[in-house]
């Protein structure tokens, strides 16, 4: 199956997407569908940069790569793309996606899927008008930690789940005087950057998957380092923001509140955590672990600012066992959405999924602006 694979040249897509996602099933003999047959997914490289994407294809022993994408979505015969994936900056992937759609392909994009909701929408709609089957990329459902949580729930350990708090963030060097973990594009709004765009459509999809819709928000966001370096070593002003604190409604009265940013420190134990209380018992998950305490194994603090805490409340805490096998949460989900457009299985992490985090996004800005509460209506396609 080719698989047009644009912005390969990138951090996300070049890591996750094309080496430990496609190349990793590759190595590994292809995608076992079953009854004897076996997928083998054949990249197609597409990006703005010739010698980046020469590069890529001689490391990995590649053939195909172009930096002509109406040229591969066109191509017919042996060498016609089945899917389009989009890894580029946001600001370039709805109208990749549309042109992609237009020409019968099936898309997996990275999100958010589109700058804005109107845009989110359309794309959601021109996929199910043209019959192609679309998804976009929902990896934090398949962190071990999170798999866990989601064990947790579904088997009722929380009794009733109360509330839901998550911190999620790292400092994110200037670039001055260490090179900076980010491009320089995340920092610009008018080339789709800021951590509420980025951030928010993961948040959705964790909330609504795990313990309900999201109903409303409120948000406080803003730019804590205004001025930035970039990859020349130039200043620029940092025009989008860098970190959101948000509190959001769920279904069922749960209350979720959710820190983001790239301008903190870190003093936890991953760079994200979910820390979920319910009547029964409460869990704190990661990246990777998931720890729990159960109400029967509640100690019972006391308050006294004359005297150090005589015990270690971090000791109190049980640990989940993993029980299973975690894969690479890219690659599983590439394994998932390969099977759905070759076999046709059920896929719901879908376009209007995609739309639903554009749209959190989209109110959590304006949330913001507005300083009040907004609701989130459901969306209609």
């Amino acid at each position: 199956m080719r698989i047009a694979m644009n912005g390969v040249t990138g951090r996300m897509g070049y890591r996750q997407h094309l080496v430990r996602s496609l190349l990793a099933i590759r190595e590994e003999g292809g995608l076992d569908l079953g009854n004897g047959e076996i997928l083998w997914p054949e990249p197609v490289l597409v990006g703005r940069r010739e010698d980046a994407l020469r590069a890529i294809a001689e490391r990995h022993g590649l053939t195909d790569w172009s930096t002509d994408l109406g040229a591969v979505l066109a191509a017919g015969g042996e060498r016609a793309v089945e899917i389009y994936f989009d890894a580029q900056i946001t600001s370039a992937r709805a109208g990749a996606a549309e042109h992609a759609i237009a020409a019968g392909k099936h898309v997996y994009l990275e999100k958010p899927v589109a700058g804005d909701l109107d845009a989110a929408l359309r794309l959601a709609r021109l996929a199910r008008a043209a019959g192609v089957r679309h998804g976009v990329v929902q990896d934090k459902l398949f962190l071990p930690g999170l798999l866990k949580l989601k064990r947790l729930v579904e088997g009722g350990f929380f009794g009733e789940i109360l509330s839901v708090r998550g911190e999620f963030g790292y400092w994110v060097f200037e670039g001055d005087w260490q090179r900076p973990q980010r491009p320089s594009w995340n920092y610009r709004a008018e080339d789709g950057g800021g951590i509420t765009t980025d951030m928010f459509p993961h948040w959705e999809y964790v909330l609504h998957e795990l313990f309900g819709r999201v109903l409303s928000v409120w948000a406080h966001i803003t730019t804590h380092v205004p001025r930035r370096w970039d990859e020349r070593g130039a200043p620029y002003a940092a025009t989008a923001d860098d970190a959101a604190y948000a509190l959001f409604q769920l279904d069922g009265g749960i209350v979720a509140q959710i820190n983001s940013s790239w301008s903190v420190r870190v003093m936890r134990d991953e760079l994200v955590e979910f820390q979920v209380d319910g009547t029964h018992g409460s869990a704190v998950a990661g990246l990777r672990r998931c720890r729990i305490q159960h109400r029967a194994a509640t100690p019972k603090p006391v308050w006294n600012p004359d005297l150090p805490a005589p015990e270690s409340f971090r000791d109190q805490w049980q640990e989940v066992p993993d029980n299973a096998e975690f894969a690479n949460g890219f690659r599983a989900q590439w394994e998932l959405f390969l099977r759905h457009v070759a076999l046709g299985e059920p896929y719901r992490w879908d376009l209007a999924a995609g739309a639903r985090g554009v749209q959190l996004a989209e109110l959590g800005m304006r949330s913001s602006a507005e300083g009040r509460r907004l609701d989130v209506p459901e969306l209609e396609l």
